[in-house]
């Protein structure tokens, strides 16, 4: 194959063409957990983090609510995927064997907000969120009804594999997805370029900017004890009793609950199966949709 602009076009072309397949093969599973925010500088703060607003009743002047109460960011991170063709499979004709290396590149993409949403997830028990401490922890502190400040836990600890009972159906979800710049497939493929003089090889990647943070710990509980009736009873009754300040009630109701491969089965027993212990009626049945993350594992 002679290396001119129409054939460098065509190959450019095909190359797209399985990166665009392969963005569309992958089964995203993000969404569930995370909400998508837009980002138009490098780093957006999230002070408002730290209040859930409620209407009250209008007596005398209105009451602005103050949402700057912490200081928590997500700044933006590069990502990028290259990926090099030898100049001599272009001239040999040998472009084929490419195709799937494109399409991989494709799902990578697809994935990464995976990769980054169920890491940080996994990463609660350890990581602070916008109060200072770990996403998952026992010390939370939340005004009581006197405006006493008082402890509150999202999880009950354990040393097993981690599950999650979450409520997904609020405005922000546990996980915010921050986007700054999407994913764009970029070529350097002028026989004039420095990395085809140097190298003779042509260049292809994709390359953006994005990150991931917590968003109100009041919607999660996490656990690493063994995923049994027992202990999901504990974190529903610790989800749906959540207080914002003051003795709000927040009218959390968990919907979905999350586990790695290892406590698919047990997740399953807990709020799929029917019946339980040879025939009696399961209370949790249906209470919660299970969702097996691969990430997780």
């Amino acid at each position: 194959m002679k290396i001119n602009s129409a054939n460098l076009d065509a190959i450019r072309v095909g190359f797209k063409t399985s990166f665009q397949g392969g963005l569309g093969q992958a089964a995203s599973q993000y969404p569930r957990v995370a909400t998508t925010v837009p980002s138009t500088t490098r780093e957006e703060k999230y002070g408002w983090l730290g209040k859930i607003p409620n209407i009250r009743e209008w007596i005398g002047d209105r009451l602005v609510q103050n949402l700057m109460e912490h200081d928590y960011s997500i700044k933006n991170k590069d990502y990028e995927l290259t990926i090099g063709v030898d100049r001599n499979d272009i001239k040999d004709d040998t472009l084929g064997i490419y195709a799937p290396l494109f399409t991989e590149m494709g799902m990578s993409v697809a994935a990464h907000p995976d990769m980054l949403v169920w890491a940080l997830l996994k990463a609660g028990f350890s990581t602070p969120c916008y109060d200072g401490q770990y996403f998952f922890d026992t010390d939370h502190k939340v005004l009581d009804e006197t405006g006493e400040p008082v402890s509150v836990a999202n999880t009950d600890g354990g040393a097993g594999e981690p599950w999650f009972l979450l409520c997904t159906k609020r405005a922000l979800k546990p996980i915010i997805y921050q986007e700054r710049e999407k994913f764009e497939f970029v070529s350097k493929d002028d026989p004039k370029d420095e990395n085809v003089w140097r190298k003779k090889e042509f260049e292809y990647g994709v390359d953006g900017r994005c990150n991931v943070g917590f968003g109100f710990w009041q919607l999660s509980w996490g656990s690493k004890q063994a995923l049994d009736p027992t202990h999901y009873e504990t974190g529903r009754v610790a989800l749906t009793g959540m207080k914002g300040d003051h003795g709000r009630p927040l009218g959390n109701v968990p919907d979905l609950l999350v586990c790695g491969p290892t406590n698919e089965g047990a997740a399953r027993a807990v709020v799929a199966s029917q019946l339980v212990n040879g025939g009696e009626t399961n209370k949790w049945a249906g209470t919660a949709e299970v969702l097996m993350v691969p990430w997780l594992a």
